[in-house]
């Protein structure tokens, strides 16, 4: 019982964490991070239930899907960073279907906008504006930041889901053999 106490802890910091990246991930119309951390979220709902109610099958799906989870914030991370190939700037995120980014390439901490006249304002009638954003940590390394949240979380909760599946296991045979 104390090990399902456990694994409903790590699942409800999973729940929070996935629900603050789901809400991120809307402001920044980032469509395949929105049907990934939907579908986590319903399968550490599964899970939870499945630690609960000592169905063990549904613990067992939960632990397959933690090793794509941890597989796709690797690829959040090398994204992020332009490792292996990829790049930020690519619309992998959004599915081609829009040109929106993070959102915290806008709303990151400490970011303001610094309004900078262009170099040929005085030959224009109104002189356009240039947009510089100057931030105290940039976006990518907050997604990053993310990402490795997520990935801890997901491996002390595979750890934890392993151990119950075990103790599920121990238990039945035990039933089995009396």
């Amino acid at each position: 019982m104390q090990a399902c106490d456990a694994v409903a802890h790590k699942h409800t910091a999973r729940e929070i964490t996935g629900v603050e990246r789901q809400v991120f991930d809307f402001l920044g119309y980032q469509w395949a991070p929105i049907l990934v951390n939907f579908l986590h979220i319903l399968v550490v709902i599964l899970g939870l239930f499945g630690a609960v109610q000592y169905q063990p099958r549904y613990v067992i799906l939960y632990i397959v899907w933690t090793v794509f989870w941890v597989t796709w914030n690797v690829f959040i991370c090398c994204l992020y960073l332009d490792l292996g190939g990829i790049s930020k700037e690519s619309n992998y995120l959004s599915l081609g279907l829009s040109s929106y980014h993070s959102w915290w390439k806008d709303n990151g901490p400490g970011c303001e906008n610094k309004n900078l006249q262009t170099t040929r304002w005085q030959h224009l009638d109104s002189p356009a504006l240039v947009t510089d954003m100057s931030c105290m940590l940039e976006y990518q390394y907050i997604e990053v930041m993310h990402s490795a949240v997520q990935i801890f979380i997901s491996v002390l909760g595979f750890v934890f889901a392993c151990y119950v599946v075990n103790i599920f296991n121990e238990e039945e045979d035990t039933y089995l053999y009396k």
